[in-house]
């Protein structure tokens, strides 16, 4: 009798980590389900094909700037600049275009741009121990300030078809913006699961101390992380110029924070080393089928954003609940 009871606390603890692991790994997945089902029902037309080409076209700029987020959250830290990055990138690749440069060059530019402030970011993090969030805070600041200076405050038209097709184009009756939506995502389940960069980001969020110890130059792969976010925003500002048919310098505006709730959403852990990117893109679509729901069923855009902060908020404690959870 004695034997049995000792069995039980950990018959008990056996049952409860596994629950918990699928919770981890079904929970999101299962909550994204529960919304499409109750939305089919209270939002007119939201299973239509046509709404849920516009769902995907509308969450693949906050589905890009996601996954870059993601890398750089996995390695526990943050990037508050991504909004900026999109407009600065928007506006310079519009504004070179229209020098007469041609579109691929423009394009390419922006997405240097984009990194460029990423690689300016990491090195300060990683250089000078300073917090990843105030040396993003800061870039948040001077490169919004940026895009005003170099655009004077005014929207700037584009004129080429090549970002009009990027941001608000068809291929094959589906909108251009999911299909560099989904590139990205391959590329960084790839990046992330298979090669030794991956396998690097995931050390350093588990233990910064400990992946320096191993040989890993913690320095130098913070730095390519936070220049593959830059890089990864600047591609979304241009996509969305495409979009707006213009690069503004008010574009990107509170996109890191539903960027933010998004990875956390998707299990990514705040304090870094546990998250995959599959998970993030369910972040993403439930932020997304949310917003159009809402909209559908002629919900004030005010509310809207009471909602929003209500899902970053959740996303926070769910973090923290599973944080708690994993460490019984």
């Amino acid at each position: 009798m004695k034997g049995n009871l000792a069995e039980v606390p950990t018959i008990q603890t056996k049952y409860g980590n596994g629950a918990i692991q699928l919770w981890n790994r079904l929970g999101m997945l299962i909550i994204l389900l529960l919304l499409c089902v109750i939305l089919s029902f209270s939002a007119p037309n939201f299973l239509d094909v046509s709404n849920l080409l516009n769902v995907l076209k509308q969450v693949s700029i906050n589905g890009i700037l996601a996954a870059g987020m993601t890398v750089v959250i996995l390695t526990g830290g943050i990037d508050l600049s991504v909004g900026a990055i999109v407009a600065l990138s928007g506006v310079i690749s519009v504004m070179i275009s229209q020098a007469g440069v041609h579109p691929l060059a423009a394009i390419a530019a922006g997405i240097a741009v984009g990194a460029f402030f990423g690689l300016v970011n990491g090195f300060f993090t990683a250089k000078t121990k300073l917090p990843a969030f105030i040396v993003t805070l800061g870039s948040f600041t001077y490169v919004r300030g940026l895009a005003y200076v170099i655009s004077g405050g005014y929207p700037i038209v584009v004129a080429s078809d090549l970002f009009k097709f990027l941001g608000a184009g068809r291929l094959f009756m589906i909108p251009t913006p999911i299909y560099i939506m989904v590139i990205v995502y391959a590329a960084m389940f790839f990046v992330l699961k298979y090669t030794m960069f991956g396998r690097h980001v995931y050390a350093i969020g588990g233990s910064e101390e400990a992946a320096r110890l191993t040989g890993i130059k913690v320095e130098n792969t913070l730095m390519k992380v936070y220049t593959l976010s830059g890089m990864l925003a600047g591609l979304a500002g241009v996509v969305l110029a495409g979009r707006l048919f213009s690069g503004q310098p008010t574009a990107g505006l509170g996109y890191e924070l539903d960027a933010i709730a998004a990875v956390i959403l998707g299990g990514t852990s705040l304090v870094g080393g546990a998250g995959r990117i599959q998970g993030t893109i369910i972040g993403v679509l439930i932020m997304g089928v949310i917003t159009n729901g809402l909209t559908l069923m002629d919900v004030s855009y005010y509310w809207q954003l009471v909602v929003k902060g209500g899902v970053i908020v959740a996303a926070v404690l769910i973090d923290r609940l599973r944080s708690k959870g994993a460490a019984l």
